[in-house]
């Protein structure tokens, strides 16, 4: 299969979206998709949490006790197509609210989904 530039583009998310497409992923299929948020203070983490849950996202909030220092960790939950340009947008918009909360954006990922024809197996 030859790389569409134009769908998945040379850097970081055209990459791994790409590669996902290469092992067979359904990029048609929706996916949850996993934005992951750090912050150094309980506090910040929390009412970054607040605000997220405000704009209806679903997240998960845990203390990271394998680094140090500790940090807390937000996981945004959300179910789309995986395409380029909605990763991008959701990319830039959840780097801007971790910053606005004295957090850090650090990326993207998902479960990949990759069904085998069943005719197949028999």
């Amino acid at each position: 299969m030859t790389r569409d530039y134009a769908k998945f583009p040379e850097d970081d998310n055209g990459n791994l979206l790409w590669q996902m497409q290469e092992d067979g992923d359904d990029l048609e299929e929706i996916h949850e998709v996993e934005f992951s948020m750090y912050f150094k203070t309980r506090q910040a983490a929390e009412t970054c949490a607040i605000y997220l849950l405000h704009e209806e996202q679903k997240i998960s909030l845990y203390l990271d006790e394998d680094v140090e220092p500790n940090e807390w960790v937000i996981t945004v939950y959300v179910n789309l197509l995986p395409e380029y340009e909605d990763i991008v947008y959701l990319e830039q918009w959840f780097t801007k609210i971790a910053e606005q909360f004295e957090g850090e954006y650090d990326g993207w990922g998902c479960t990949a989904y990759v069904f085998e024809d069943l005719d197949e197996e028999e």
